[in-house]
């Protein structure tokens, strides 16, 4: 399917358009911004938006529209990361699961279990009593709960391959079990990995805003999304706009990631192919 037949789809031309909106915005932001997201102007505070300040500023003088610019590429950076860890380490853990059965299979998915009792939260709340917050912890803590979902797609992927036609034929022909899990199997479930992923970076960007809202994620002067939600909480009776435009850009973000894993999704299911 070439990309203009891709586009026809308006889940995926719709989600496309957004992220690539929220990426170039985070990329704009390190060149430039109306103003020094961290600089302080007291006597400019609780300004409601305007020609000067686009979407106001907060209490303490602070450009918002510049706070959620640098704020989008600390969001995107922390659940990139994470995916990464959780595919990284979570689909080799499937193919491996699948592939070899028996013991290894049960112990790998006994221990997914075990991370999936622990949530992203309840991970960077420990995370953090030993280690304090940051930015690093909470990817340790959301790429740690990737791993069993990527573990879980992978290896029910894989199983429902394994007894196909081109799979015996490639055990008969003397391939090991590894090696026809990684050129045989990845290949053909790849699709379903990267429509995964697009799920999980979108749950990644709402798990960096409710980490940094209860305090475990970035620090100050940092600017974040789950922050500014935080430090609105109190104003939001007298300067709504302080909550309502870091909100939107959250809804808007894991919004745009959905839709393009909708539409990933349609685009690359063959059978859905076919039926159109």
């Amino acid at each position: 399917m070439t990309i203009g037949q891709a586009l026809r789809n308006p889940s995926f031309a719709a989600g496309l358009a957004i992220t690539l909106a929220v990426a170039a915005t985070a990329l704009l932001s390190f060149a430039w911004t109306p103003y020094d997201a961290s600089a302080m102007d007291i006597a400019a505070k609780l300004q409601a938006p305007s020609a000067v300040h686009w979407l106001g500023t907060d209490h303490f003088g602070r450009d918002i529209l510049s706070m959620i610019m640098v704020g989008s590429r600390n969001s995107i950076a922390v659940a990139l990361v994470a995916v990464g860890i959780g595919a990284g380490l979570g689909i080799p853990l499937g193919l491996a699961a699948a592939a070899r059965g028996g013991w290894l299979d049960e112990t790998l998915m006994r221990l997914n279990d075990l991370v999936f009792a622990f949530p992203a939260l309840l991970s960077a709340i420990m995370i953090t009593a030993i280690f304090g917050p940051g930015v690093f912890n909470a990817i340790v803590a959301i790429g740690i709960f990737n791993i069993p979902v990527f573990a879980r797609v992978a290896r029910g992927a894989a199983l429902s391959l394994l007894r196909r036609e081109f799979i015996l034929a490639a055990r008969a022909a003397g391939k090991s079990r590894s090696r026809i899990a990684v050129e045989h199997v990845l290949p053909n479930i790849a699709n379903l990995l990267i429509v995964q992923a697009t799920i999980q970076f979108s749950l990644g960007i709402l798990a960096e805003a409710g980490l940094s809202y209860l305090g475990l994620g970035s620090q100050p002067p940092m600017p974040s999304w789950g922050r500014m939600l935080f430090e609105a909480q109190t104003m939001i009776g007298f300067a709504p706009h302080m909550a309502l435009f870091p909100g939107l850009a959250i809804v808007v973000t894991v919004l745009g990631l959905n839709l393009l894993g909708d539409g990933l999704r349609d685009v690359l299911d063959p059978r859905l192919q076919e039926q159109r």
